[in-house]
């Protein structure tokens, strides 16, 4: 089976923490390789069909019920090859789910309850094991949980679900074992591959969930290093030089974008897990962390610290960010358009987040449909934003500004067709509310295409008239 590979960043925020009260649930899908293409599909609901789901990475068969949701997902294109991985979606009921944050547990525990690393639940079917058949975030855990119970984990695992209430946040550590914490509604929380949730009440049933037995299991294994509370990550997580260059710094810079004046120390293996902060937080701050490159500091790749400083830590959005997304669920809106998904399938730090509402169940063709080189017709989206990203960042300093201002626009123009196409499905029928909100979908997805590309022509010509291969005649001459 191949490793797990996911080295994702999470941000999670409740609906009390937010400009406008939405939740909102996010996450860079970060994989191997630079190269790794997706799309974007939707899997239609079906009912009186009880079926399996089969992982390709390893030899894990999952029974699924008789009646499934419709949900969406963003599954590798060589899913033969490299597994389905979903990564990311709403079902028809409004609940998101985005998996999987990879966590690795250490060695102690490990010994004592190994992964199923041969027939468990991999990240390579998860999300189709678990997102058709639940109604709440909490429901999610409870449903994934049972599972685990049942066939055990092949791989440490970080799983967000969210609907419009409640955002939760799961961690698999080991083979059969598992702890989730709701975010408080005023509060917002960043990790990044390392285990995140610390001290449990188990008195609290209300923002705590765990695995059967867990304390028993902690217990008798002589698990515990602190000799007060019971801190989840120090029993169950790593705290190594790893974790320091790889891990820490990018829970440092989240909390960094959201808490300017909270002085932290990115080596600091302790930095809370859950954060408040004294202003609301909006759509663009969390899209902001997920695209950083520790702008503003010396550990910047693209700034201007010492070579040192530039590599010391591994940074957020990277050239192998296959799709960054948050699943936002807006209050304030019909709740035929409160979901959305919204999706970036370049490098997030170059490239927009284009919404896609959760009930939009007709997929563009251009995400729907992915070839896996490129083509030079640009007509996939994953290839044109990544094209894009490579295009910027050949001439970073020269191409910064453009890019800048293409982003801020796009902004603008998505924030506005989001509040006027999304009130307009109220009263509407699902079918023609779902209908409505795809044509519009389509439409968007065209104007950003087109706006894309003529970046990408106005940038590759004056990248032309960058070149080093030029001499200028002395008109004299």
């Amino acid at each position: 089976m191949k490793k797990n590979l996911s080295a994702c960043t999470t941000v999670l925020v409740g609906k009390d923490a937010t400009i406008d009260g939405s939740t909102m649930a996010a996450r860079n899908d970060d994989t191997f390789g630079p190269l790794t293409p997706q799309r974007f599909v939707t899997y239609p609901a079906y009912h009186n069909h009880p079926n399996q789901v089969k992982a390709y990475l390893n030899k894990c068969v999952v029974d699924r019920p008789a009646d499934g949701y419709r949900y969406q997902g963003t599954p590798n294109v060589n899913y033969k090859t490299e597994g389905v991985f979903d990564e990311s979606g709403f079902n028809e009921k409004n609940v998101g789910m985005s998996a999987t944050e990879s966590v690795y547990a250490n060695e102690r525990v490990l010994a004592c309850d190994p992964l199923n690393t041969e027939s468990g639940i991999n990240e390579d079917l998860i999300v189709a094991a678990t997102l058709p058949f639940i109604d709440s975030a909490k429901d999610g855990v409870k449903y994934l949980g049972q599972l685990i119970a049942k066939y055990g984990s092949a791989e440490g695992n970080g799983v967000i679900f969210s609907d419009k209430n409640d955002v939760w946040y799961m961690e698999i550590v080991t083979g059969h074992h598992w702890v989730a914490e709701r975010i408080p509604d005023d509060a917002y929380a960043v990790t990044g591959n390392r285990v995140a949730i610390q001290q449990v009440d188990f008195n609290d049933h209300d923002n705590f969930m765990w695995s059967e037995g867990i304390q028993e299991f902690v217990e008798k294994n002589h698990l515990n290093p602190d000799k007060y509370g019971w801190d989840f990550r120090h029993i169950f997580g790593t705290a190594d030089v790893f974790d320091q260059h790889y891990n820490t710094p990018r829970q440092w810079y989240g909390h960094k974008v959201l808490n300017p004046s909270v002085e932290q120390d990115p080596l600091d293996f302790d930095l809370p897990f859950i954060m408040r902060t004294n202003h609301r937080i909006t759509l663009a701050d969390v899209q902001k962390i997920l695209s950083s490159h520790y702008q503003g500091t010396p550990y910047d790749p693209l700034g201007h610290g010492t070579e040192e400083q530039k590599h010391l830590f591994r940074p957020i959005s990277l050239n192998r960010t296959q799709n960054s997304h948050v699943l936002q669920v807006r209050n304030d809106l019909p709740e035929a358009s409160s979901t959305i998904m919204w999706m970036s399938f370049g490098i997030p730090t170059f490239t927009p987040y284009i919404p896609f509402f959760g009930n939009a169940d007709d997929i563009d063709v251009s995400y729907r449909e992915t070839p896996k080189k490129l083509n030079m017709d640009l007509k996939s989206a994953y290839w044109m934003y990544r094209a894009l990203s490579m295009i910027i960042e050949a001439h970073h300093a020269e191409f910064t500004q453009d890019d800048l201002n293409y982003l801020k626009d796009s902004r603008e123009y998505l924030y506005r067709w989001v509040n006027q196409v999304a009130p307009k499905v109220e009263g509407m029928s699902d079918n023609d509310a779902c209908a409505y909100l795809s044509e519009e979908t389509h439409k968007m997805v065209s104007e950003m295409a087109k706006r894309t590309k003529e970046l990408m022509s106005n940038l590759i010509m004056h990248g032309l008239e960058l070149s080093k291969l030029t001499f200028i005649m002395d008109k004299n001459l």
